[in-house]
Order: structure tokens, then sequence, then C-alpha cells
């Protein structure tokens, strides 16, 4: 198998495992990779970690796999396109756990989840103009969303290796762990935030999504609507209990 899956109260890790082509990405890999974030839909799953086996997040795609197939890179993109929109639409969070090297279509994955953590000494980049082609599997998309236009263009144009720490002072990355407790404490971000409202979590993220071309009248009214979801969840009865007893919440994601 080239995507491992481990799921433990409430979380679903789930790791490239092509440690040996430092996570390549192959088509098989995409297959396996989307089945798996369609199965995250089970509401059991309350947050998605992908990571990477080995040194390295993913390298990005496998070359070798280019040079003898025969379809274009359009209809190859459809593998990669299908993965980005699972891992957008998923109704809870997704992160991403770079534990080294995340290049060219590997940058792309980590750039679709909702927060990227880093070990030190990671690093991303584009790579795409390296080998003349464009930013793909929504790179074009997602960069300049978060670090501007102008600087999407310089990092796009000249594919530069972004540390750890200059990725997080540009908002690429949200957290830095040490190398050596990387796992770790991954692990436990990643479980506190499963033990979290999740359900709230979730739509937050899909009014996330839409913010970016909606107006504000529209913006209200899908507020609105997500609201009166949350307020009629088991998560929301929960944390006024809580609140009132003076007591941590017990959140169910439901």
């Amino acid at each position: 198998m080239v995507i491992t899956q481990h799921q433990e109260a409430g979380l679903l890790t789930l790791t490239l495992n092509r440690p040996d082509a430092l996570n390549a990405i192959t088509t098989e890999l995409l297959v396996e990779l989307g089945h798996a974030l369609e199965k995250a839909q089970d509401p059991a799953v309350r947050t998605v970690l992908l990571t990477g086996a080995g040194r390295a997040f993913s390298v990005g795609q496998d070359l070798k796999e280019v040079q003898v197939r025969q379809e274009s890179f359009k209809d190859h993109l459809r593998h990669y396109n299908r993965v980005i929109k699972l891992l957008q639409q998923l109704e809870k969070p997704v992160l991403a756990a770079i534990n080294g090297a995340a290049a060219g279509a590997g940058f792309s994955l980590t750039l679709a989840c909702d927060l990227r953590l880093a070990s030190e000494g990671s690093f991303v980049t584009p790579a795409f103009s390296r080998i003349g082609l464009v930013p793909d599997s929504g790179m074009s998309y997602f960069l300049p969303r978060i670090v501007g236009w102008s600087k999407a263009f310089d990092m796009l144009t000249f594919s530069p290796r972004i540390t750890a720490e200059e990725a997080f002072e540009m908002g690429i990355v949200d957290r830095i762990f040490p190398a050596d407790t990387f796992q770790e404490q991954v692990r436990a971000f990643a479980m506190e935030l499963a033990q979290g409202p999740t359900l709230a979590i979730g739509l937050t993220k899909q009014l996330l999504r839409r913010s970016g071309s909606s107006s504000l009248d529209e913006m209200l009214d899908l507020e609105a609507q997500m609201q009166d979801r949350a307020g009629q969840s088991q998560d929301h009865q929960e944390g006024l209990k809580a609140f009132m007893e003076k007591r941590g919440a017990r959140f169910s994601g439901f």
C-alpha cells in the first residue's frame, strides 16, 4: 500500500508511503489517497492528519511515471484535482505534517490542507518552473491567497527552497516543532483538535472557503445558516453546559 491509515480517538492519520522514492506521487498513490479521503467523511473521523513516511513529505510527481505514461497532462491532473477538492470539501480539520521536503505537487497537497505543521529542517518549494511547467494541483489558487500576488509570482517564477522558518514568517506554515519530537508533538496537536468542537470547526472551514468569492450580504446569510446548524448541535449544548458548570467541555463532534 502506498497510503497507510491509522485511526485513533477521532484522529485519522494518512501517510504517503513511498519512502524510498521520497514519497514521489504516482497515479496509484493519488487513487488510494482519494479513496481514503472519501472514507474520512465518516463522522467517527474528526480530524485528518496527512504526512509522509521517512525523511520527506513528498517531492512531488514521480517523473519516471511522467516519462512512460501515455495520457496528457490535462487527463493526468484529474487525479490530483480530485484529491485537492476532497481535502477542501471535508467538513473537518485537515492538517499537513511537513516532516521533510514538500516540493511541487507535494507542496500543493500541503497548501490544500487547513493548517501546515512543519519540522525544523524541513522545507517547501514550488519546483514547477525548474522543469518548465506551470503550477498545478491548486498551487496558483492557494499560494497567492496566503502570501499575496507579487510574492506568489516571485516564488513560482524562481522556485526557491523555503525553510520552515521562512515559511512560518510568510504565513505558509502555521507551527514549527523540533525535529526530534516532531511526530509526538504533531500527534498531540492533532489529538487536541480532534477532541474540539469539530462540527463547528468544519462549518467555519466552509465559511472561509466561500468568503473569497462572496459578497458581504452573501456571507452574512451563509453565517446565519451555518450558525443555525451549529446552534442545534450537541456540541453547542455541551459547550453551554460546561461554561455554566465552569469545567472543560467534552465535545463529541455532533
